[in-house]
């Protein structure tokens, strides 16, 4: 008998368990007021980034219409020239990080609030968009997603990615734009289930 089985036969088998939330601590450390420092944060465009400065903001929604409070929210983006960071120095001479990430639960509304720049089409043919990685409780894969915009309506619609997502379904991929008092702000909620549940991609 290995000591597994005999643990079973003694003890029966541990109870399974959701996944989490152990992620604030070691990867948005700052933003939930630990003392000790994190690698990426909400700001995405330092000083001298290429590109239109924006707010993304949003929520992470629950199956029942409800902001989940302990989301870790991801992304990834160019500048809006459409450049990826290629090294430490590189992001350093840009003042464009190109990564960001924001835990729901350090915003009164539990909303992720990222300071960016709207980003360039990074290849011919294909639309701006900005990855996006949703981890949580209860989820034992992170979801991988992306954010289009309301106003690149010509570019979207050659998009090779967008145009296999079915049409009556890449709403839930799209960002819509306001401005007040001179901020550009994108709004941009991820369903993860439910009627208007967003598209993820199986990466």
């Amino acid at each position: 008998m290995t000591l597994m089985s005999a643990l079973q036969t003694n003890y029966g088998q541990t109870p399974s368990q959701t996944v989490g939330p152990y992620f604030a601590y070691g990867l948005a450390a700052t933003q939930y007021g630990y003392d000790f420092d994190q690698p990426f944060d909400d700001r995405v465009a330092l000083e001298g980034a290429r590109g239109e400065r924006i707010r993304l903001v949003g929520r992470v929604i629950d199956g029942d219409g409800k902001p989940i409070n302990d989301a870790l929210v991801e992304i990834c983006q160019p500048d809006g020239e459409g450049h990826y960071p290629t090294s430490v120095e590189d992001a350093r001479a840009r003042g464009f990080r190109g990564f960001g990430r924001m835990g729901t639960g350090t915003d009164a509304h539990n909303r992720f609030v990222f300071q960016t720049v709207k980003p360039g089409a990074n290849a011919a043919g294909e639309a701006p968009f900005i990855g996006v990685i949703v981890t949580m409780r209860g989820l034992l894969l992170h979801t991988f997603t992306r954010i289009y915009f309301a106003d690149e309506a010509k570019a979207n619609a050659q998009d090779p990615v967008l145009a296999q997502v079915p049409a009556e379904r890449r709403g839930t991929l799209i960002a819509q734009r306001s401005e007040e008092g001179g901020q550009v702000t994108y709004t941009f909620d991820i369903h993860m289930q439910g009627d208007k549940e967003t598209v993820f991609f199986d990466v």
